[in-house]
């Protein structure tokens, strides 16, 4: 998979800032009886195509608007009022899980409407909302940066230079690069560029072991090519994923953690058959998320404790299991790229 089908629409998503409107309703008695979820999504607004990608993703997993459906879809509309419209409407329908909503700015209305009535599984990757109340699926930048950074040590990297980045995803990298220091035993240098002559001044003439580029994009292309035959080891996430031969060619030996591109490819061809278009990753959450709400249906615990109860769950987007603050623990994949693309190595759990 190349990064524009891992990322999809994620430039609009995780991170941004959904009057509602019912897609589809089941009786109080049958909400009751089968333990229903809500699949809140935009699906009308500015984000109308990704929430549409959503909710044909959440349908390979189980049956929507059906007669023995156990997922109903309210269109959050693209804000904040209109999500949490959408999470009491799909309260008094007698939903027990709320599967979203997409973006952050969502959360805490959505929240506010459950009234930890029922447990909130939120799309969302804001670090900041930990502790919520809410359960965060999203692809974090700290569950890459741990796995990435776990994986390294393994393999006896002690010093990672890293740039003190701009963004919310190198920030929240940055922050759990730094708690990671003292638990798994690295030394983190701050650098204030990429190419050898920087790294070795910030670490009093040496040459750090590794560069660890959590965004990705052109900067990490550079910075490989700059430091191409030096010995650093090149760092990144599923932010850097590029297929285009050129690029393959610079970051040749850099290591990535990513979801499973084996497991992404498959769901990415289910979808393909059943509605066309290529899939992202935030309608492969949707999907890890409809599962989620079937095995807790299927376990007859469709609630916080079914959530945190056992191992996790299985998903495309890497097995998650759920903490009480709302994070998760994430396997993701261990990457190396190559001239052909990328092979994975390994897998490591965020820290």
């Amino acid at each position: 998979m190349d990064r524009r089908q891992y990322l999809g629409l994620a430039g609009s998503g995780l991170l941004l800032s959904a009057m509602s409107s019912l897609v589809a309703v089941p009786s109080l008695a049958a909400s009751k009886r089968r333990q229903p979820a809500a699949l809140l999504v935009p699906l009308s607004g500015a984000s109308a195509a990704l929430g549409l990608s959503m909710q044909r993703a959440a349908a390979l997993a189980q049956p929507i608007d059906g007669r023995d459906a156990q997922l109903f879809v309210f269109d959050t509309g693209g804000t904040a009022e209109g999500a949490q419209a959408a999470a009491r409407q799909a309260i008094r329908r007698g939903a027990k899980l709320i599967l979203g909503p997409l973006f952050a700015a969502e959360v805490r209305p959505v929240l506010a409407a459950a009234g930890g009535r029922v447990p909130v599984l939120s799309f969302s990757n804001d670090d900041s909302l930990h502790d919520s109340g809410a359960f965060l699926l999203g692809l974090t930048p700290s569950q890459m940066t741990g796995a990435i950074l776990q994986y390294a040590r393994k393999r006896g990297v002690r010093t990672v230079a890293m740039p003190a980045g701009e963004g919310n995803w190198a920030r929240a990298a940055a922050e759990m690069a730094t708690r990671l220091q003292g638990e798994i035993g690295i030394s983190l240098i701050t650098v204030a560029g990429t190419d050898a002559a920087a790294l070795s001044q910030a670490n009093g003439g040496e040459l750090p072991d590794a560069l660890f580029l959590p965004d990705g994009g052109a900067g990490f292309i550079a910075a490989a090519r700059a430091l191409k035959g030096s010995g650093v080891q090149m760092l990144g996430t599923m932010q850097a994923l590029d297929h285009a031969p050129a690029s393959l060619a610079a970051i040749e030996g850099a290591w990535l953690a990513a979801p499973d591109p084996a497991a992404f490819a498959q769901f990415a061809r289910d979808h393909q058959a059943r509605n066309g278009g290529a899939p992202g990753a935030i309608a492969a959450l949707a999907y890890d998320a409809a599962n989620i709400a079937k095995s807790l249906a299927t376990a007859g615990q469709v609630d916080r404790a079914g959530l945190l109860a056992g191992a996790g769950f299985p998903g495309v987007t890497g097995a998650v299991r759920f903490r009480a603050d709302g994070t998760c623990v994430r396997e993701l994949s261990i990457l190396v790229a190559g001239a052909e693309g990328y092979s994975a190595v390994d897998r490591s759990a965020s820290a």
